[in-house]
C-alpha cells in the first residue's frame, strides 16, 4: 500500500503525518521516532500515523505542554482534523499518550492494539536512562552527548538513523519535558480510567524489553475493560523488528 506525507496545522502545531489508504486506524509513536517507525504496518494495514508534536517533521514549539495530557489533547485534536470519528488505535512506547485519548473518548475506539507501551499504570519506574533525563542539568548533557552510535545501540540500525536525522534541539527538549512531566504517580494517574475502554484490545508484549517489565503487559490486559487478549513473544522493545510476523498480526488484528 503506497505511503504518502501530508501536512497540516493541527492545534496551533505544524503537523506532519503519513497517510496509506483510507483506512481508519491511528498509530502513535514513541520516543525517539516519529511516524516512520510505523512504515512496516502502515504498508500492510492501512492509516494514519502523526509525527506529534516536537518530533519527526512537526512543529517542536517550546511553549506546547509536552505531557501526557498535552500530547493526549493534540491527538484528539488531530482525529478531529482528519474526520475520524471512529477509529482503531495503535500504541508503542510513549505512544501510550494515545491512551489519553482513549479514555477521554472511549466510544470513538473501534479496536485497541498496545505494543510495549510505557505504563500508565501503578508500579512502574523509570529506567536509569530515563531517570538520568528526569534529572535537570544531567538530563541536558545526556542529551548533548547523544551520538549516532549511542543511538544505534538502543535502536534498530534503520530507526536509529532516521531517528538521528530528526535528533535536533527541539526534539531534545520535547523529550526532557515529557520525561520531568510524568514521575510514576503521574503515570498511574494517568490510567485510572482504562476500564472504560471496552473495545477490543489486543496486548503484544515482549519478554526482553529492557526498559519495561514483562509484567506490564498483563497488567495492561487486566486494566482495560474490555475483551483484552495478551500474546507475550520472544522480541525486544521494538519487537516488530525482532520479529517481523507481528505485522501480519497487527494487520490481521485490524481486519
Amino acid at each position: 500500500m503506497e505511503v504518502t506525507d501530508r501536512h497540516e496545522r493541527v492545534a496551533g502545531v505544524e503537523t506532519h503525518w503519513l497517510q496509506a489508504g483510507d483506512a481508519p486506524v491511528l498509530y502513535v509513536h514513541g520516543v525517539p521516532t516519529a511516524s516512520f517507525q510505523w512504515l512496516p504496518m502502515l504498508e500492510r494495514a492501512g492509516g494514519v500515523a502523526p509525527d506529534l508534536p516536537g518530533f519527526g517533521s512537526s512543529g517542536k514549539p517550546a511553549d506546547f505542554g509536552y505531557s501526557i495530557a498535552g500530547l493526549g489533547s493534540f491527538l484528539e485534536s488531530f482525529v478531529d482534523a482528519l474526520g475520524l470519528e471512529r477509529f482503531s488505535l495503535v500504541v508503542h512506547d510513549w505512544g501510550s499518550v494515545g491512551l489519553d485519548l482513549a479514555q477521554r473518548r472511549p466510544e470513538r475506539v473501534e479496536k485497541l492494539l498496545v505494543l510495549s507501551a510505557v505504563p500508565l499504570l501503578p508500579g512502574y519506574r523509570w529506567h536509569r536512562v530515563a531517570r538520568g533525563w528526569r534529572t535537570p542539568l544531567l538530563g541536558e548533557l545526556m542529551m548533548g552527548a547523544t551520538t549516532r552510535w549511542a543511538l544505534r545501540r538502543e535502536l534498530p540500525r534503520d530507526l536509529a538513523d532516521r531517528a538521528w536525522e530528526q535528533f535536533d534541539h527541539g526534539t531534545q527538549r520535547a523529550i526532557l519535558k515529557l520525561y520531568r512531566a510524568s514521575p510514576p504517580e503521574v503515570l498511574a494517574r494517568a490510567g485510572e480510567r482504562l476500564a472504560e475502554v471496552g473495545c477490543p484490545a489486543l496486548v503484544v508484549w515482549p519478554t526482553r524489553d529492557p526498559y519495561i517489565g514483562p509484567e506490564f503487559g498483563a497488567a495492561y490486559a487486566d486494566a482495560l475493560g474490555g475483551s483484552a487478549e495478551l500474546e507475550m513473544v520472544d522480541a525486544g522493545h521494538w519487537l516488530w523488528h525482532d520479529r517481523p510476523e507481528i505485522v501480519g498480526r497487527v494487520a490481521s488484528f485490524l481486519g
